[in-house]
């Protein structure tokens, strides 16, 4: 195999040089307007959870309470899917709110758009 010590070589002109190699490398532009949309369907959801959750542990209360007719074992089944439904609901409307008002830390890009 013959020896290449005579070839040179130089380095590309910029203009020649790839997207990726440039310091301006699309893939991490920061695009605000992308944190501006607002994922309605997602704060639609929220609000329909934290609303029923909240009417099935109140009538999970009345039941326990004995202001409205039932057994122990409807309530108890009531605040089950009440805990179930309104802590998710809380937690996304909580987000939403905190992003609505600007506070630091908190995007409506967090909050995932179904």
């Amino acid at each position: 195999m013959a020896s290449r010590r005579n070839v040179r070589y130089s380095p590309l002109a910029t203009d020649d040089d790839d997207v990726y190699g440039s310091p301006n490398d699309p893939r991490f532009d920061y695009t605000p307007k992308s944190f501006d949309k607002i994922p309605w369907k997602s704060i639609v959801l929220a609000l329909f959870l934290l609303s029923l959750g909240s009417l099935l542990l109140f009538l999970s209360y009345f039941i326990f309470t004995g202001h409205m007719g039932g057994e122990l074992a409807q309530a108890y089944g009531l605040l089950a899917l009440g805990a179930l439904t309104f802590l998710p609901g809380f937690y996304e409307t909580r987000i939403a709110y905190y992003a609505w008002r600007g506070a630091k830390g908190y995007r409506f890009a967090s909050i995932p758009d179904y």
